[in-house]
């Protein structure tokens, strides 16, 4: 059985805060939105210096996950509250990369519009590396 995959504009901004230092980071591009065992896929490209970098993103009741593949390779897991452990896949081998979720939340229209927060703290091989807000916004491509 396959999942319809509905066309979505999709807005990612990521606020980081490490010693003292703010940086944002926007996304602004389109993808594709698809719903599985009561959870809501979004699925992107990002093009960067390395290459393209296809993501996922999950969003389920209480949890979210992001993986990315292709030019950057990534896998990291929220829930609030949870210390949760995945992986990044460098030049210089596999690090392990430890999200400590603060805030998760995830809301959705009949519209199928939604937004989801996290606030996270980031640790790379066990050294905080930041504390990140990150804002996802989307919205089917019908409705713009």
């Amino acid at each position: 059985m396959t999942d319809e995959q509905m066309p979505v504009k999709i807005r990612v901004k990521t606020d980081v805060a490490h010693e003292g230092e703010n940086e944002t980071f926007e996304l602004s591009l389109f993808g594709r939105l698809f719903k599985k065992d009561g959870s809501t896929f979004l699925k992107y490209d990002e093009v960067q210096e390395e290459g393209v970098v296809h993501t996922i993103v999950k969003l389920a009741d209480a949890s979210a996950l992001i993986l990315r593949s292709g030019a950057l390779k990534m896998r990291m897991i929220f829930e609030e509250g949870q210390r949760l452990n995945g992986s990044y896949e460098s030049q210089y081998g596999t690090l392990l990369v430890t999200t400590d979720t603060e805030t998760f939340t995830h809301n959705t229209t009949s519209t199928g519009t939604g937004r989801a927060k996290l606030v996270y703290k980031l640790l790379m091989q066990g050294e905080a590396v930041g504390i990140y807000t990150m804002n996802i916004h989307y919205e089917l491509e019908e409705q713009l």
